[in-house]
């Protein structure tokens, strides 16, 4: 099969959850192949519950809420794949091009918030896929979900790598003013050929760069995520990366080590070694050394980082980067005096 350009998975792989695959055999006898780089669809979701609690004690946030399940940016190591499996789907080509959507998000939200037993914690818009992937710009289930967010005056924190979160801009900044709000821009790659490659859907790093100095300039409080790293990929970045960050302004960064939990492993493998035969062998090694023989390290704590000499050596190297170029800087901590409870019309609930 040729490369499908335009996608990150270059495959569907098995899901787990189903007894039965549609599998390609036997193509000289078959009149019309699959459209593997068919067009995006929508499927449209209405949960009871916007807010997801995490029980990972090493991620910094209590709640993540994701109003699109799947993601058409595409980037082929994402570790949200394999919950497109939940919803029947492959973790490879339908995580891309089989997008669940959440239209009324913001009112499943406003619900919660008013509930009386309800107290604001840390949350994360999203903790999944991306809230500000192409679909947005049409459905804008994330706009409204920070309209609630700044009526309630509960504060979020936002990630993404697509540029369109400036449309936003008005919202964000108003927030900012009352410490409501943090972004991070996630910039795996300041070379483009690569990111083209890697996540071939997604805002370039140039316009990702002009995103965190926009939003910081207008006051919104913004960082980098410089993840994930793969050693012998992109580890070698990571001073431009950093520096670059500063440059534009950034008040945080950080990283991670890539991790190939379920699916992900194959999905990644094979796209490896189809866009970098020969280094495929050598970029995987170290990835397996960074997680003790495997791709793939669950433990709470190390499976963000990584451990052994090559993981040793990224941290090191991140940590100089960051002494060296974003030295004092730091977000402004979050309000969460100001939440506050909004009837159905429009008047505040002086109790809680």
């Amino acid at each position: 099969m040729e490369y499908i350009k335009g996608r990150g998975a270059q495959l569907n792989t098995k899901n787990r959850f189903e007894k039965t695959e549609l599998v390609l055999e036997h193509f000289e006898g078959i009149d019309e192949l699959p459209d593997m780089g068919q067009k995006t669809q929508v499927f449209l979701e209405y949960p009871k519950s916007m807010l997801n609690r995490t029980d990972s004690p090493d991620l910094p946030f209590v709640y993540s809420l994701n109003p699109y399940q799947g993601c058409e940016h595409g980037c082929v190591y994402c570790y949200a794949r394999n919950v497109h499996q939940y919803w029947g789907f492959s973790a490879g080509l339908d995580f891309e091009q089989k997008i669940i959507a959440k239209p009324d998000a913001a009112k499943v939200l406003r619900k919660q918030f008013q509930n009386k037993n309800y107290l604001p914690e840390s949350t994360t818009l999203s903790g999944n896929t991306d809230c500000y992937q192409p679909l947005e710009r049409k459905m804008k289930i994330t706009r409204s979900l920070l309209e609630v967010f700044y009526e309630f005056r509960h504060p979020v924190g936002l990630i993404t790598k697509n540029s369109l979160i400036l449309r936003d801009i008005d919202i964000l900044s108003e927030m900012a003013k009352l410490n409501l709000v943090h972004v991070m821009v996630s910039i795996t790659s300041l070379d483009e050929k690569l990111r083209l490659q890697m996540e071939p859907r997604t805002a370039t790093a140039k316009n990702r760069l002009q995103v965190v100095k926009t939003l910081n300039e207008a006051g919104v409080p913004t960082g980098v995520m410089t993840a994930p790293i793969i050693p012998g990929l992109n580890s070698e970045e990571i001073p431009n990366l950093v520096q670059a960050c500063a440059d534009h302004g950034a008040l945080a960064v950080g990283y991670t080590i890539l991790r190939l939990n379920g699916s992900v492993s194959e999905i990644f493998k094979d796209w490896l070694y189809k866009s970098f035969p020969d280094a495929a062998d050598k970029i995987w090694h170290q990835v397996e050394n960074c997680h003790g023989g495997q791709v793939n390290d669950s433990r709470f704590g190390t499976r963000m980082r990584g451990e052994g000499k090559i993981a040793e050596s990224i941290k090191q190297l991140f940590r100089l980067s960051v002494k060296r170029f974003m030295e004092g800087r730091k977000f402004p901590e979050f309000d969460y005096t100001k939440f506050r409870r909004v009837s159905e019309s429009g008047q505040l609930v002086l109790s809680f």
